[in-house]
């Protein structure tokens, strides 16, 4: 590898995207991505399968890192419970979003924020991060001439970071590329999926390259990214055909740096 290829982000799973083949093996998947030449995941749905300690110990067995973790915001009365099960396995950055409703005004925008904003606080009271995933709501919704997504970054504790979804952001109605150039060092991660993005419900993903997402200009728009993590679902193809061709797509291409 050349230093040129050392600076590229580096390639991780988002494990939505093999949540039913991890439930059913978990060693054997994790081992599956690294022999891929991925390098993290972002764990997502596999705590109420596996306790935290044996989740670890996969990830560490697989060489992989534990890029973050997509839980909920630990606020209110389940905080604790979330922030003790996380930091049992080790995650360092909590990744989630707000719904989609909480866009529907700039009243509700505020009023949702107070959840993430505690939960940010009380993150930092076991050393952790809150990372903001978004959908396509914060893109869609404009008021008085302004996206909500502006209206969220403007009351977020400054201490959360941005996880960016490319193709929700495009799915609003924003082109991906502005959006993460404008984030700078704020935006530590982006979610990397491909499809027609026309349906949040009903569109089924391909294998990265192959949909409506130009990622040459969405992926150099911001070269200082941590991580791309692939997230592939509803897939007409089966799912590690779709996350190998992905991976070869995005490496080959010198968008993003793996293992192999």
């Amino acid at each position: 590898m050349n230093a040129a290829q050392n600076d590229l982000p580096r390639i991780g799973v988002m494990m939505y995207t093999v949540l039913d083949l991890a439930r059913r093996d978990l060693e054997g998947t994790l081992a599956r991505i690294a022999e891929l030449g991925f390098l993290g995941v972002e764990t997502y749905g596999l705590l109420e399968h596996f306790t935290p300690a044996r989740l670890r110990r996969a990830i560490d067995a697989a060489g992989l890192e534990l890029t973050s973790a997509h839980a909920p915001f630990p606020s209110g009365s389940d905080a604790t419970r979330i922030l003790d099960e996380n930091a049992e396995l080790g995650a360092t950055t909590l990744v989630w979003s707000l719904e989609r409703e909480e866009f529907e005004s700039p009243e509700a925008i505020t009023a949702g924020l107070v959840r993430v904003n505690d939960g940010a606080e009380n993150a930092a009271g076991y050393g952790m991060r809150i990372a903001y995933h978004n959908h396509f709501a914060e893109f869609s919704q404009v008021f008085d001439g302004r996206q909500a997504y502006d209206l969220l970054l403007e009351q977020l504790d400054p201490r959360v970071v941005i996880e960016l979804d490319m193709y929700w952001t495009r799915m609003g109605g924003a082109d991906p590329a502005a959006v993460v150039a404008a984030l700078g060092d704020r935006v530590e991660y982006v979610h990397i999926k491909d499809g027609p993005a026309i349906s949040y419900e009903h569109d089924v993903m391909v294998p990265i390259g192959e949909g409506s997402i130009d990622w040459d200009a969405a992926l150099a728009a911001n070269p200082g990214l941590d991580w791309h993590l692939l997230e592939l679902e509803r897939l007409s193809v089966p799912t590690f055909e779709a996350v190998e061709q992905s991976y070869d797509y995005l490496v080959g291409r010198g968008l993003s740096r793996g293992s192999r």
